[in-house]
């Protein structure tokens, strides 16, 4: 994804670009960056987790005791075991993990945000103009801005909990197989399909981020 959005005087090529609009157009322009950020911590995740699975599949059957402390909170890494000759890279590694999830979150936290933002100027518009609101930009109205959100927002909040997952097993994980599965979906993120990434294109596009 390319670099940082920032709206300015030269990506502004709308006219009145001003009130309603001018929210809509920093919000898209938040998404985008939002986005990018959420790429680069999946990358970093996917490279921790691959350390996660050599660690694993290289230590003895009897020593492999560290993961997830089913005990505590979901997403928690478990304390090591003394015993464990692997335990304290692995814990290492399995907090670092856990770091990026963390970060993810707050990523998906800014997206609620976002979407949130989105409803009260739709429900501002509705106000102001009718249920159908009035077109803004080159064809949408609010409504298609706040749609647009919502469908980002379920894939990132879906894509978050399959990671989540991901970290409470991936430790426990004894055979290459299952390993490779959970770093497929990690990398691949099935909750972010191409239809994802062609809603927030529209958005930019609709906005002026993007030329048409």
């Amino acid at each position: 994804m390319e670099g940082d959005i920032t709206v300015t005087q030269a990506n502004r090529k709308l006219p009145a670009v001003t009130g309603t609009t001018r929210r809509i157009k920093d919000n898209a322009a938040d998404w985008h960056n939002l986005m990018a950020r959420w790429e680069k911590l999946n990358e970093d995740g996917f490279n921790v987790a691959g350390s996660i699975v050599a660690i694993t599949l290289t230590r003895p059957q009897s020593d492999q005791l560290l993961g997830v402390d089913e005990s505590s909170s979901p997403s928690s890494p478990s304390p090591p075991s003394p015993a464990s000759g692997g335990a304290a890279k692995l814990q290492d590694e399995c907090c670092k993990l856990q770091e990026v999830i963390d970060k993810m979150v707050v990523v998906v936290k800014k997206m609620e945000r976002l979407t949130a933002l989105q409803q009260g100027v739709q429900d501002l518009e509705e106000f102001q103009f009718g249920l159908e609101g009035r077109k803004l930009f080159h064809s949408w109205n609010a409504k298609h801005f706040k749609d647009s959100s919502c469908v980002l927002l379920e894939s990132f909040s879906q894509e978050l909990k399959l990671k989540q997952t991901i970290l409470q097993q991936l430790a426990h994980t004894a055979t290459s197989d299952l390993s490779m599965v959970y770093m497929s979906c990690w990398l691949h993120q099935p909750f972010i399909t191409p239809q994802t990434r062609l809603t927030l294109e529209a958005v930019l596009l609709e906005t002026g981020h993007h030329p048409l």
